[in-house]
């Protein structure tokens, strides 16, 4: 175990993004168009973590027309150019899977952490 873990640890990033489930986050996610390359942004509550290591993933959740879209994404991917947080949710759970059977303004309607910042 201590070999994967070691042979993992080269392509882990180290700057990996820090975010929670139940924040409002949007993924810059790099998308291959022919031979061009474009920077994409998929913004949504994350509802899920899973895995561990290199194969750790994170789902994203958004309404878009009144449908709603979910998309896996690899944490560690190459392709996510960065990952910045708009939002900060506070939630009970570890998965927020219950936000699927919702619909309009209750499908994203998480509860709002207040940060206090010290002085």
């Amino acid at each position: 175990m201590d070999r994967i873990a070691s042979v993992e640890k080269k392509y882990m990033a180290e700057d990996a993004p820090k975010f929670d489930i139940g924040d409002t986050v949007g993924v810059h996610f790099k998308i291959r168009e022919g031979d061009k390359m474009r920077v994409q942004v998929f913004s949504g509550i994350v509802i899920a973590k899973k895995g561990r290591g290199l194969s750790k993933t994170f789902t994203v959740r958004r309404i878009s027309y009144g449908e709603g879209v979910e998309r896996v994404f690899p944490l560690y991917s190459p392709r996510i150019e960065k990952v910045s947080v708009s939002k900060k949710g506070k939630v009970r759970r570890a998965k927020l899977y219950y936000l699927r059977g919702k619909s309009g303004k209750k499908a994203t309607k998480v509860k709002e952490k207040i940060v206090h910042k010290k002085k």
